[in-house]
């Protein structure tokens, strides 16, 4: 790997480990940012320092430090001393923006980087954060926030259907008329298997608040009257009446015996030719050399041990899960351009 800059303090050589360690910098930089409500104070328009300090109610000599930070890895520029604009790379930071990256930098950097912060602890004992948390007294930055929840919903599943479609056309949806995304959040996955083949009929299921949030989706052109939007509580039951069932990280939010409780309400709806799509990461069954790629799949291993004590899983690992709750592995395809695969199930007729 390159060499780093010059030290930092007592870091005479700030070699790739360190580098690493210091990581989070950037991270805590953005999300101080779209706290403050940095990018939305600039506008369209040229700010001061005062101005910037006084909409974001902030102090103005620390918040001059804040945006040369910013300026220096893009964010913003400084286009004469102490007046600032937002470059066109920082424009998702506003909340206004078409393409707004706001919920997803306070998810990541805030209310999920708060269990990271507990990692160690959750490796020693194999409890999740909350639950050591819970233990020591603190209160979670999920449970301060009383937006939380809502910015979970703008961050799954509310992207653009096209962002899905290398997904659904990696399997042939041609055979089979209704398909159910279970958990599938704003609905993206499964209007995008509507776009990919127009014969298809859909099922959206999920939590009442999510489906809310989903409906206008569905009101759109091409879309309307071919999805039907229900709430259901997975663990508990899930609603008949699709011949394909789908659900995409999902059950990586889950340990086993919950997963296979899932799995199982599912197989209890589903007919004798249907299918079960469940489209997840498949880690390999060992790990022999550094991969960039493979390396985003195992820290959000670790994510589900922080925050949700679940898990991402292997091809066995997979295979096994299924089993548990009568369902017969067929085939896994990857899906190209992802990181995701479709790991394709039947039920199991000796089961």
């Amino acid at each position: 790997m390159p060499q780093s800059p010059a030290g930092i303090g007592n870091v005479s050589q700030n070699k790739a480990l360190t580098e690493m360690a210091m990581g989070y910098s950037r991270s805590r930089i953005l999300c101080a940012a779209a706290r403050l409500g940095v990018a939305d104070a600039l506008g369209n328009d040229e700010r001061s320092i005062t101005e910037i300090a006084q909409a974001c109610g902030a102090n103005p000599s620390s918040m001059y430090r804040l945006l040369r930070a910013l300026a220096s890895f893009g964010v913003v520029s400084e286009i004469s001393p102490e007046h600032f604009v937002l470059t066109p790379f920082g424009k998702p930071l506003r909340k206004d923006a078409p393409n707004s990256e706001w919920s997803a930098i306070v998810f990541w950097a805030d209310l999920l980087a708060d269990n990271w912060a507990h990692m160690t602890e959750c490796i020693r004992t194999g409890d999740t954060a909350f639950r050591i948390m819970e233990r020591e007294g603190v209160a979670s930055r999920w449970s301060k926030d009383p937006n939380a929840n809502a910015i979970f919903r703008a961050v799954m599943g509310t992207a653009p259907a096209e962002d899905y479609m290398s997904i659904v056309r990696a399997w042939d949806f041609s055979r089979y008329r209704t398909a159910a995304d279970l958990g599938g959040g704003g609905g993206a996955l499964i209007a995008a298997a509507l776009e990919a083949f127009p014969q298809l009929h859909g099922m959206l299921v999920d939590r009442q608040d999510s489906i809310d949030e989903a409906k206008s989706r569905f009101e759109s052109p091409g879309l309307a009257g071919r999805c039907v939007l229900m709430a259901a509580d997975l663990s508990k039951s899930v609603p008949p009446g699709a011949d394909v069932y789908m659900m995409k990280h999902v059950l990586h939010g889950c340990a086993d015996a919950p997963a296979i409780e899932i799995l199982r309400n599912v197989r209890t709806v589903l007919p004798p030719e249907g299918r079960l799509l469940v489209i997840e990461f498949v880690l390999p069954d060992f790990v022999d050399h550094a991969d960039a790629e493979l390396e985003y799949r195992l820290m959000s291993d670790l994510n589900m041990l922080a925050v949700t004590g679940g898990k991402e899983r292997s091809t066995a690992e997979w295979k096994k899960l299924l089993r548990g709750a009568g369902f017969d592995c067929q085939r896994i395809i990857p899906a190209p351009g992802e990181l995701v695969s479709i790991i394709e199930a039947a039920p199991d007729v000796a089961a």
